[in-house]
């Protein structure tokens, strides 16, 4: 099969900051050129207890980055006896696209996380960082979700609103872009109390 088709993987994923927690959330179809290949896919990833990822672009590329995140958060937590801030993630992956920019893995990332105070940070396929004070949103579904997300975004959501924004964000990318879909949407919350990935029976509450 053409390289080329197997790398147009479609997505929509969105990372948003509530007062207390950072929201992500994610559809769940993989796309290979035209064709809706799976329907089940995971692409929001813990990494700590309080730092999670969303994934888009290549599956391959992104599970291998996922992979080094979890590795380097763990030897960082054992040499330095502290948790690891989604800022330091977010730059240790930044060093590795910018390092490949020449063979490069084609994703995008959306780190979310809370140190002092909720964070999300957008980290793009060749290594540019940048924090968002409010969302992020990547994908193939970007536009679709940022015109739902600036519709509705408001400063200190509470964590509710936060997930029912996040989510229908999401459901307004599945409506109309044809490579974001899948079964559900899937949603991960990250506090000061860890991180905590939505039941099919919460989302479903939250998407009524």
């Amino acid at each position: 099969m053409d390289s080329n088709k197997q790398l147009k993987t479609g997505t929509t994923t969105v990372g948003l900051v509530t007062k207390d927690a950072v929201v992500l959330a994610a559809d769940m179809r993989a796309s290979m050129g035209h064709l809706a290949y799976d329907e089940e896919v995971q692409k929001v990833y813990k990494i700590t207890e309080r730092v999670s990822v969303t994934i888009a672009g290549s599956v391959g590329d992104a599970l291998t980055l996922v992979r080094y995140l979890r590795s380097h958060a763990k030897l960082f937590e054992i040499e330095r006896e502290t948790k690891i801030t989604p800022k330091a993630l977010a730059t240790f992956v930044s060093n590795i696209l910018n390092s490949n920019r020449f063979y490069p893995f084609f994703v995008q990332f959306i780190i979310g996380g809370v140190n002092e105070k909720p964070e999300i940070y957008d980290v793009d396929p060749s290594g540019g960082l940048l924090e968002r004070k409010k969302f992020a949103v990547t994908g193939s579904g970007t536009e679709l979700a940022l015109s739902s997300l600036d519709s509705n975004y408001k400063e200190n959501l509470s964590t509710e609103e936060g997930i029912r924004l996040a989510i229908s964000a999401v459901n307004s990318s599945k409506k109309r872009d044809i490579y974001s879909g899948g079964v559900s949407v899937k949603v991960t919350v990250i506090d000061k109390n860890g991180t905590k990935e939505l039941s099919e029976q919460e989302i479903q509450k939250y998407s009524n």
